[in-house]
């Protein structure tokens, strides 16, 4: 066999290992079509160019890529670079803290290597894709990894946490899960300290780390239904309940999951939940959705509307009565 067919099989290895987390050498040598010996040659191969491949021997064993002190080359087939290279351009806008910049490098590595033809498909579809950059706070990504492997290892955090008006205060809690809406980037997390679920801003954290103490997962609400009705209800002095008639989906189009929450109300009406502390605010926002409305609650906003109401028709003075149809 020539020096070129062995790396290509070589590199063939590596692309299988790469796809999932194990394999027999039986079941690699039926993929490559060659001898479980063949196998072993190989795998002592990628060991000896400083790929961490790992094997266990008995019932369920195999061979496993791990992790090394350097990330490998990985290999991707063409959906998978053309995927990775669309991520990396629209990364280079994030709210990752560096993030842009990392994206950059990779991408120009990424670039670098790419066939012409492949080149040719990325930058159509970032030619054809506009994005509308919103001005979120930027996270720092190593607080997103901290969090990220206490989620995951289920150990406690402890960090400072900036209030509303101004101080802070230590907390201790056990993580669950990362809620992002675009603009910021939330964790749900049980709080030890106030023994309850509660929505914590990742920008407004201090000085995060991961404890040694592991915890029992609790039963938990869903993390994304969380965190929208804390940051679109909970720090508001009002709750406006208002129903529409429209779709939920249409109602959703138009108001961001961290503005409001949409309940069906069947019979094409739904119900919106927005939370504010301006009720003027609150009128004008639920009327300019252009809905059939019927406020539900709260009586304040009832007045807020009827005022809201006044003001316009005052704005538009005396309108003449229309004009006398012609017979015939």
């Amino acid at each position: 066999m020539t020096v070129e067919a062995t790396i290509e099989r070589v590199l063939r290895l590596l692309a299988l290992l790469q796809r999932r987390a194990s394999w027999t050498a039986a079941q690699l040598a039926t993929e490559l079509g060659v001898t479980d010996r063949s196998v072993r040659r190989d795998v002592e191969r990628l060991r000896a160019v400083g790929y961490p491949v790992h094997a266990t021997a008995g019932v369920g064993g195999g061979y496993q890529l791990g992790a090394g002190t350097r990330l490998p080359p990985l290999l991707l087939d063409d959906e998978e670079a053309i995927a990775t290279a669309v991520s990396l351009r629209l990364a280079s806008g994030g709210t990752v803290a560096g993030a842009g910049e990392a994206a950059l490098r990779a991408l120009t590595k990424l670039d670098q290597v790419m066939p012409a033809r492949l080149r040719a498909e990325v930058r159509a579809v970032h030619g054809a894709t506009a994005t509308l950059v919103d001005p979120g706070v930027e996270i720092d990504a190593e607080l997103l990894v901290t969090l990220a492997r206490a989620c995951r290892d289920a150990v406690r955090v402890r960090f400072r946490y900036a209030r509303r008006d101004g101080g802070e205060r230590e907390r201790t809690v056990e993580p669950v899960r990362m809620v992002t809406t675009g603009r910021r980037w939330y964790l749900m997390a049980w709080d030890v300290d106030r023994d309850d679920w509660r929505t914590f801003r990742l920008d407004r954290m201090r000085e995060a780390v991961a404890t040694t103490w592991r915890f029992r997962a609790r039963d938990h609400p869903d993390p994304v239904a969380h965190v929208q009705r804390s940051v679109a209800e909970s720090p508001y002095r009002y709750l406006a309940r208002v129903r529409l008639r429209a779709r939920p989906e249409q109602v959703r189009e138009l108001v961001p999951p961290q503005v409001g929450r949409v309940e069906d109300d069947h019979d094409g009406w739904c119900v919106l939940l927005v939370g504010g502390d301006d009720l003027d605010w609150l009128a004008a926002h639920t009327a300019r959705l252009g809905f059939e409305a019927e406020v539900l609650g709260p009586p304040e906003l009832r007045q807020a509307v009827v005022l809201l109401a006044r003001r316009l028709t005052a704005m538009v003075g005396k309108v003449p009565p229309p004009a006398p149809r012609l017979p015939g």
